[in-house]
């Protein structure tokens, strides 16, 4: 009989073993005493609102009714998207949009999760005023230039506030600077402007080098033309003279100058005929004229030849007036110098006599009362 007992009395409590243990496993029961941390992530265990500890990643337990958790905490860099609408110190009201990275050290869960009631809003605090404050003293073209300046200031702000809490600032972003539209077309209008003003100073600079070489150009042309035109010229005359020479030379004397004038006569003749344009060409018919013609060359290089000598007797008389004038100018600078020479002497002469004069006096006044000439003493 007492070994029947024994026997339900081991089959109860296997029963409630097993009952316990499905309900530990299957039931509510295990949600309440097991849980799980994901990776990267922490959970807090309070033991009736009080910290406990900390729960990493894996299976964990706690006690059924008494201990309880927080939501997890995140450890991955998250970030946080502030946009932030300010007015810059040329009163142009701009749209900031700053991405500011933070992360939760393992080490700092506690503080971060206890000691701000709302992270998020506190550090878009801290954000809108670093960002008005550098965005007050800048202005518009300014603050572009210095989009990174700024978020170094944010960075550093939140970095020195947001590390004893346990948030840990890893990167912060101003991402854009953003005008209202009509500043924007303002800045556009004022820019394409500014282009256009570049470029009509351009064009107009190219104009001018253009036009200036060309004129350049005409007048080296215009220069080179008629130094063509000269040494042809005295080119010219030195062949007649030659010619001229020649036949004297060789007997034909009297006649040289009219069978020269006739060969150029010649000469002109036919260039006409081979270079006009004409195709008639009227000439005088009788030998009269023809020797008037003559006559009429003879004479006008006859006073060519006059007016090259004048010419050659003008430049010697002008190089004499210079030499003269040269001379004269010498000698008026020769006597102004001696002149000057004097004066200075006379100066100098009267200057030592007067600073004689002045050591004279000031030696007299050195000599003690009883040492000069006539002094009394009963006087």
């Amino acid at each position: 009989m007492e070994g029947a007992v024994a026997a339900i009395v081991i089959v109860a409590i296997v029963i409630v073993v097993l009952i316990i243990l499905f309900a530990l496993l299957f039931g509510g029961l295990r949600t309440s005493i097991l849980f799980t941390v994901h990776t990267q992530e922490n959970i807090i265990v309070e033991r009736f609102g009080k910290f406990q500890r900390v729960a990493t990643p894996g299976l964990n337990m706690k006690m059924p009714f008494i201990d309880t958790t927080t939501r997890p905490i995140s450890l991955r860099i998250q970030q946080l998207e502030v946009n932030i609408e300010s007015k810059t110190k040329d009163n142009v009201f701009v749209t900031v949009p700053v991405a500011v990275q933070y992360v939760i050290k393992e080490q700092q869960v506690v503080d971060a999760y206890y000691r701000l009631s709302n992270p998020e809003a506190q550090i878009r605090s801290y954000v809108f005023d670093t960002v008005r404050s550098a965005l007050s003293g800048l202005n518009l073209d300014q603050a572009f230039e210095s989009k990174d300046d700024i978020a170094r200031n944010v960075e550093e702000t939140l970095s020195q506030r947001m590390q004893e809490f346990g948030f840990n600032i890893v990167n912060t972003l101003v991402t854009d600077i953003s005008p209202d539209g009509r500043v924007r077309d303002s800045m556009n209008s004022i820019n394409a402007a500014q282009r256009d003003r570049v470029a009509a100073q351009s064009l107009a600079e190219a104009d001018k080098i253009k036009r200036v070489t060309q004129a350049e150009a005409e007048a080296e042309s215009k220069r080179l033309q008629g130094e063509g035109v000269a040494a042809q010229r005295k080119a010219i005359a030195m062949g007649i003279a030659e010619q001229y020479e020649m036949l004297r030379k060789v007997g034909i004397e009297n006649s040289a100058e009219q069978l020269l004038l006739m060969t150029q006569y010649f000469d002109t003749m036919q260039d006409i005929a081979r270079n006009g344009r004409s195709n008639v060409l009227y000439l005088p018919s009788n030998p009269g004229t023809v020797g008037a013609m003559g006559d009429e060359i003879r004479n006008a290089i006859l006073q060519g030849q006059a007016a090259h000598e004048a010419d050659k007797n003008a430049d010697a008389a002008e190089r004499t007036a210079g030499d003269l004038r040269r001379r004269q100018e010498a000698q008026r600078k020769s006597e102004q110098d001696r002149r000057r020479a004097e004066i200075d002497a006379r100066s100098n002469a009267e200057r030592a006599q007067r600073q004689t004069r002045e050591a004279a006096q000031q030696a007299q006044d050195q000599i003690p009362p009883w040492a000069r000439p006539g002094f009394n003493p009963e006087g």
